[in-house]
């Protein structure tokens, strides 16, 4: 039995280890994919979305046919009375007999059918409910691309630590190597002291810079899990390199594209504004007009002095209404007319806005296209200068041991070498982010 409990308390812990372990293996494009289902931002704006169908619904509702019902119980528990003339009952004229009319208790059911047959108001307010929910797309397809901004971001962010921490860690290797052969041949009296300083110094910063590294690893991430959506220590192994995915996001022809700036997100967002201020300009005129409803209502009264509504002989009376309601406005004080003119004023605003929007939005595609023009030009000269750099330090390690240069040119180099490595990096990471600034503006996603 002990035997028994023993195993059942190893397994359920190695699967607790198992579910704290888990790993997501995953391309750019599946972390895209993944983001777009997990993130917050992303899910909030689909649920606006079904919040904007439903609030489009019940503007519809408001128009179409409402029923509603009522019933009232009465009990008096002191009758109300009324004074009849007394010489009706046969008494003095002058004098007053109270009377109370009617029974203790009563029961009142009534169902009212309402339709609204015009109200301009109703019209308008459908038009913006369209409008509504149009903006609550416009804003998913927005937050969309920001989410996918931010997870190729995210994602390069981690690729660059990733690569960062190799070249540390066989640059220290390299360093150290050089180091224990400088100091064999300094303790065989061949060589000074200060070069076996000058090692140490450069392997110091170096190991100093691994470490941070090793640190900004570790922060990067954390951010791209929660940019896609999944708790902090889920472990995450990229499966595209840092190169490939550069060389990938390499793309002359879309230096080449139409700046079509009306079908981006930015300007159908300022012309959705536009398009709802001049509805509420409308909304405003519209309340100007007369509005115009129908009603019919049915209902059955019982009375009696105790509670036997419930009997089979309880009387009851039915009544029946039908009615029409018009409404016209016809003095508000300038109240009307003031809201009117502040809708007009402000749709005013949203046309200049719409306008400064498209001059804008020109202005920051042809910035990012040049922009993504330079991070390819950065990042071809930079392949170009870390093959030089990588040759230069050789030669200097080689003149180095053979005594023709100092322990001083040899660091120059090194530092030229590591200096190159990281300005590589950095430029793959800024093809690919400039690509993706690009594609946001332009509502590119391939």
């Amino acid at each position: 039995m002990t035997n028994k409990l023993l195993f059942l308390i190893s397994f359920m812990l190695s699967l607790q280890i198992t579910a704290q372990e888990e790993t997501l293996n995953l391309s750019l494009q599946e972390a895209i994919d993944y983001a777009i289902k997990h993130n917050v931002s992303a899910k909030n704006a689909t649920l606006d979305i079904a919040a904007a169908k439903k609030q489009k619904w019940e503007t519809t509702a408001i128009g179409l046919p409402q029923v509603s019902a009522n019933i009232d119980y009465n009990n008096w528990i002191k009758q109300q009375v009324s004074l009849l003339p007394g010489e009706l009952a046969g008494g003095q004229p002058g004098t007053y007999v109270p009377v109370a009319f009617g029974t203790k208790q009563s029961v009142n059911a009534t169902a009212t059918l309402k339709q609204l047959l015009f109200d301009g108001s109703y019209l308008v307010g459908l038009q913006s409910a369209k409008v509504f929910l149009e903006i609550s797309k416009n804003a998913k397809e927005k937050t969309d691309l920001e989410v996918r901004k931010a997870t190729i971001n995210a994602y390069g962010n981690v690729l660059l630590s990733l690569e960062s921490i190799a070249i540390y860690e066989s640059n220290i290797t390299i360093l150290k190597n050089n180091l224990r052969e400088t100091k064999a041949i300094f303790e065989n009296g061949l060589t000074e002291e200060e070069n076996v300083e000058q090692l140490q110094i450069t392997l110091k910063q170096v190991t100093s810079g691994h470490q941070n590294a090793k640190r900004l690893n570790s922060i990067a991430h954390q951010m791209l899990n929660i940019t896609i959506g999944v708790a902090l220590h889920t472990k995450i192994t990229l499966t595209e390199t840092l190169e490939v995915l550069a060389l990938k996001n390499v793309d002359l022809d879309l230096l080449n594209t139409s700046d079509e700036i009306k079908s981006t997100i930015d300007y159908k967002i300022a012309a959705n504004d536009k398009r709802s201020k001049e509805l509420l300009l409308k909304l405003e005129k519209t309340k100007a007009l007369p509005s115009l409803s129908a009603f019919i209502n049915g209902g059955y009264a019982g009375n009696n002095e105790q509670f036997d509504f419930l009997n089979k002989e309880q009387q009851w009376f039915g009544s029946s209404l039908f009615g029409v309601s018009l409404n016209v406005p016809i003095f508000s004080s300038g109240q009307r007319s003031a809201k009117t003119q502040r809708a007009r004023i402000n749709l005013e605003k949203a046309t200049s806005n719409l306008s400064d929007t498209e001059k804008q939005l020109k202005f920051q595609v042809a910035t990012a296209k040049s922009n993504y023009q330079f991070a390819i030009e950065q990042f071809n000269t930079s392949k170009e200068s870390i093959t030089l750099a990588e040759r230069i330090e050789k030669k200097n390690q080689i003149k180095f041991f053979e005594g023709i240069t100092t322990s001083f040119d040899l660091r120059q180099a090194q530092q030229q070498l590591y200096s190159t490595q990281q300005e590589y990096l950095q430029s793959m990471l800024e093809v690919i982010n400039n690509k993706v600034t690009l594609e946001t503006l332009l509502n590119k996603t391939n």
